[in-house]
């Protein structure tokens, strides 16, 4: 099946609340996207044991002793965190900074609303701030959310620089100093990988060039669940829900005759 979309069906009601139902090539992110570590990870020590935080599911996995978590996003923070209980622990990379109230409490119940609508309704591909602020927040690292800074520092979790080389071995910090541990958990997040699509439709930064999941060069194929698809929500449920509406929609307003047959290659012949 490489190279190909399976047959996808899709019935909807439309907004003339007559049902309708096409065959078109839809790509949705998956959930199991692969895990992105940095190449020196081969460099380090075959004695140690290196996970991603995908993989990772208790401490028990680990091998005696310390352990560096790389990545300081939500991910790395709560790893970091429980691991702390049973072992020295380094938590490597920069301070992506947290939301303002503790999750859970009467204060959060009144701001993360605030939060979503912004993420959902202003930062969009339509508002000048949204262009500026979207992508760097849809690709970069989540202020942190459950677990805050002041709880690290009470569990006793070490903040360090990024990790920036290898050397006998172990890790390497931009600071210079080496990490001597048993233990690497990558919190390093997951890759687009787009390889088994073989069509112009990707742009100078790999992405594919689209109009909220439309993909005009390419009639017929649309995607849903991208980063910034059309706003910092996209990814998530409810970004997620209203993009394929108005996949569906946008499919349901097309001509049979513009509407590709199910299993169309995405590949180009050779």
């Amino acid at each position: 099946m490489e190279g190909y979309a399976l047959p996808a069906v899709f019935t909807w009601r439309a907004a003339s609340r007559q049902q309708a139902k096409t065959r078109s090539r839809l790509c949705r992110r998956s959930v199991a996207a692969p895990p992105r570590v940095p190449a020196l990870a081969a460099e380090l020590d075959p004695r140690i044991v290196q996970l991603h935080s995908s993989e990772y599911r208790g401490p028990e996995q680990l091998r005696e002793g310390g352990a560096l978590v790389v990545g300081a996003g939500n991910s790395g923070a709560e790893i970091a965190f429980e691991l702390a209980r049973t072992r020295p622990t380094w938590l490597a990379g920069r301070d992506v900074g947290e939301i303002p109230v503790r999750h859970g409490s009467r204060r959060a119940r009144l701001v993360l609303p605030l939060i979503r609508f912004a993420g959902h309704r202003v930062l969009t591909v339509r508002t000048p701030v949204g262009r500026e602020v979207g992508p760097k927040l849809a690709y970069g690292a989540t202020p942190l959310i459950r677990i805050k800074n002041t709880d690290l520092v009470g569990a006793g979790v070490e903040r360090v620089p990024r990790v920036a080389g290898v050397e006998n071995g172990f890790p390497v910090l931009d600071d210079g100093r080496v990490i001597d541990v048993p233990n690497v958990v990558w919190c390093t997040g997951f890759r687009q990988d787009f390889s088994w699509i073989d069509l112009p439709i990707f742009g100078e930064d790999g992405r594919p060039v689209h109009r909220r999941g439309v993909v005009e060069r390419e009639p017929g194929l649309y995607f849903v669940g991208l980063p910034f698809q059309y706003a910092v929500s996209s990814d998530v449920l409810p970004g997620v829900g209203r993009d394929a509406r108005y996949v569906a929609r946008h499919i349901a307003r097309q001509p049979v005759s513009a509407r590709r047959p199910a299993a169309t290659p995405l590949r180009r012949a050779a």
